[in-house]
């Protein structure tokens, strides 16, 4: 489980829904419009089918999410979004994925760099800590929503590859192609997620302490903020009580 995990979840229980709604209206929109550049049918295109069932999955109106499809695949105005990805390492030697998609490349990286040199990083080569990550499923369920066998039972079922437990969730991970049979398995069951998406999984974890998780924090704060972030993954672990008292 890394450590961006645990904040997410804990930034997670301590934000206003409302406020969150907003933030993720926005980069649902841009994920959608992105996909459908592949083809606007969501039965042809899985990525579309996963962004579409990410942007219900936030009760977004089913007339944002056909606008969103339309500028996508040029049938509207407004679709020119470049999506990059940026790599580099965090304090303490962490290593970060950033996942963006904006109008301006030349700002972005400009903007990314400095935060990154402004909390003790600083931005790598293409490719240099891609590969420390695998592309999955990541779902989490709370503790007290359902017991590990009758979960797990569910879960792999439904084309799970793991259940494990963090301490204050369950994590599921799957194949990206099993996503959407897993979310839908679940939904069918009444189970609620905190959060499902597909996303860069850390392979290992890099424990980071004291001065360095708190600039590490920062700064995955400072990225998942940023207007044109739609994703931040890294390798970094803290102990759950030394974050618990950054939160």
């Amino acid at each position: 489980m890394s450590g961006h995990s645990k904040w997410a979840t804990i930034k997670h229980k301590k934000a206003a829904l409302d406020a969150k709604r907003g933030k993720s209206f926005t980069r649902l929109i841009k994920e959608i419009m992105i996909a459908a550049r592949n083809g606007g049918d969501p039965d042809m295109n899985p990525r579309l089918r996963t962004a579409i069932l990410a942007a219900k999955g936030v009760s977004m109106p089913a007339d944002n999410i056909k606008k969103a499809i339309l500028r996508g695949t040029g049938e509207l105005e407004g679709g020119q979004i470049e999506e990059v990805m940026f790599e580099g390492y965090g304090p303490g030697g962490a290593a970060v994925l950033v996942n963006v998609a904006t109008d301006n490349r030349n700002r972005t990286v400009a903007e990314i760099r400095h935060m990154f040199s402004k909390n003790g990083g600083n931005l790598g080569e293409q490719g240099s800590v891609a590969w420390m990550f695998e592309r999955k499923s990541h779902i989490l369920i709370a503790l007290d929503k359902s017991n590990e066998d009758d979960l797990m039972a569910l879960v792999l079922d439904a084309g799970a590859d793991d259940l494990r437990n963090d301490g204050a969730n369950w994590e599921v991970l799957s194949a990206p192609e099993a996503h959407e049979k897993v979310v839908e398995a679940l939904a069918k069951a009444s189970i609620e997620t905190i959060s499902a998406e597909v996303g860069m999984i850390p392979k290992n974890l890099v424990k980071v302490e004291g001065k360095n998780a708190s600039a590490m924090i920062r700064l995955t704060d400072a990225l998942e903020e940023h207007d044109d972030v739609q994703n931040v993954s890294s390798n970094f672990d803290v102990d759950e009580d030394e974050m618990e008292a950054m939160a």
